[in-house]
């Protein structure tokens, strides 16, 4: 207590950071208000939200306490001040913990080692005690080799009886914990300043169209170069409506000139000056049907084909044949059930379009071409109408991510993985033997300790010891 008293305000400061209770506390509000962040989704359109407090609360209250945790930051916490307060509390706790218990770790890591009296010696928790026909001087040699043997390159002193050999491997281990506390601090560097000066929004591009500007919840977010969506295309599972691949063919125009193209699917992005394009969506371009291009192969019976770009209402012929095609109606999700042809989804799940056939001017059939049934394709007359695409109604919906502190976090998590490596599978071994010259005989004495993995060490040692015996057995 007359040690508290007499501290400075300083000193009462830092052992306040340099508590583990200090350290508990920070990180349990850490824990708790990340459990926030990850149920309430983040600079989210509120009704997302209001949902989720529904579902979990009462759906009475759920505008109460939308409002509560919005005026409290919840809804974009990681960018709030008292998360970024917690974060630099906690890495204040870290460098001050890290810096309070240094001098003694790093006086144990410089320190050499030397000669230590038997009493001592055996005291260690590893010890061991044996002997060995012949003088210490005959011994010496095969002592060293087998110490060698086990990864330990000895010291020597000479002795009035003997010999006493010492040895330390490993004493840079002890800074494992510091490299990971320096890892977790590189980390938080890394995230604030993403944090800072990166963004994290989402942009809808149709299908031939171009845009500069994404959207962080209801910030607008410009760029200096355009996003062109070339194409857009669904690849489902088999017959099914279930997506298997949405792909987008992408090209970055800067200054007016083409500089970049790229196809994306959701798990290989674009990435052009820092910022990264994720595919993330796809929808219909509101009232965009009417509007976009059907692509057909048309191909008559007698082997003449003819590519053609068409839009709704126009027709075509067959091509060396007098037969002509009209393109009537399209569906994006057609289904025909008892004879009726139905729309049952606002997506382009099963796009079909309903085509009207003449020959010299009389009515020779008319049906629904479908883009996923080839067997659709094939007229009754042999004529083939192949339905590629209907090109320019859909958007593509790509997440804009720039992240500049990625890279130091890329560091701080590759440091982290050799500082734990370090901790926990390394160790501070060190090691005396003894060597005794008594009546024809040497004993030695052989004791050693470590910071970590006891049992490991105790094996090199038995081992060591196993080989002596053999070699003094196989001297016989």
């Amino acid at each position: 207590m007359e040690q508290d008293k007499n501290k400075s305000a300083i000193d009462k400061v830092w052992d306040f950071f340099a508590s583990v209770t200090f350290a508990i506390i920070i990180f349990a509000l850490i824990a708790v208000t990340s459990i926030f962040g990850t149920i309430l989704e983040q600079r989210a359109e509120p009704a997302k939200n209001l949902q989720v407090l529904s579902r979990i609360f009462n759906e009475s209250i759920a505008p109460s306490l939308y409002n509560i945790f919005d005026k409290l930051g919840f809804m974009d916490m990681y960018h709030s001040w008292w998360f970024m307060t917690l974060l630099v509390l906690f890495a204040v706790n870290l460098i001050v913990c890290s810096l309070d218990r240094l001098p003694r770790i790093w006086k144990l890591v410089k320190d050499p080692i030397g000669p230590l009296p038997e009493e001592r010696i055996k005291k260690f928790l590893i010890n061991r005690e044996f002997s060995l026909k012949g003088p210490a001087d005959t011994v010496r040699n095969t002592v060293l080799e087998a110490a060698k043997g086990v990864g330990f390159t000895c010291h020597e002193v000479k002795e009035e009886n003997g010999y006493q050999f010492f040895a330390q491997k490993g004493n840079y281990s002890r800074l494992g914990v510091y490299l990971t506390h320096l890892s977790i601090l590189i980390i938080l560097i890394g995230a604030l300043f993403g944090a800072r000066f990166g963004f994290k929004g989402f942009m809808e591009v149709g299908e031939g169209t171009v845009s500069n500007t994404a959207f962080d919840g209801n910030k607008e977010l410009s760029m200096d170069f355009l996003v062109k969506c070339d194409n857009f295309d669904v690849e489902f599972y088999g017959m099914s409506d279930i997506p298997k691949e949405y792909k987008s063919w992408l090209t970055v125009i800067k200054d007016g000139k083409e500089v970049m193209k790229k196809s994306i699917t959701v798990n290989d992005p674009l990435t052009y000056e820092g910022i990264t394009f994720y595919q993330s969506s796809y929808g219909l371009i509101p009232n965009g049907l009417g509007n976009g291009i059907f692509i057909f192969n048309v191909v008559s019976k007698n082997g003449y084909s003819s590519f053609l770009n068409l839009r709704l209402g126009d027709s075509f012929q067959i091509p060396g044949t007098a037969i002509t095609g009209k393109i009537l109606d399209f569906s994006p999700a057609l289904r025909i059930m008892n004879g009726q042809a139905s729309t049952y989804a606002n997506m382009m799940n099963n796009p079909a379009v309903l085509v009207d056939f003449t020959e010299s001017g009389k009515q020779k059939f008319s049906g629904w071409i479908f883009r996923r049934h080839p067997e659709s394709w094939q007229l009754p007359d042999g004529n083939r109408v192949e339905f590629h695409n209907y090109w320019g109604v859909e958007y593509t919906g790509l997440q804009v991510r720039k992240d500049p502190g990625v890279w130091v976090v890329y560091l701080g998590c590759i440091l982290m993985s050799i500082g734990l490596f370090t901790a926990f599978f390394m160790g501070h071994h060190r090691i005396w033997i003894k060597l005794v010259e008594e009546k024809g005989k040497t004993r030695i004495i052989a004791g050693a300790n470590t910071s970590k993995n006891r049992v490991a060490l105790e094996r090199k040692i038995d081992r060591m010891i196993s080989v002596l015996n053999s070699r003094q057995e196989g001297a016989k």
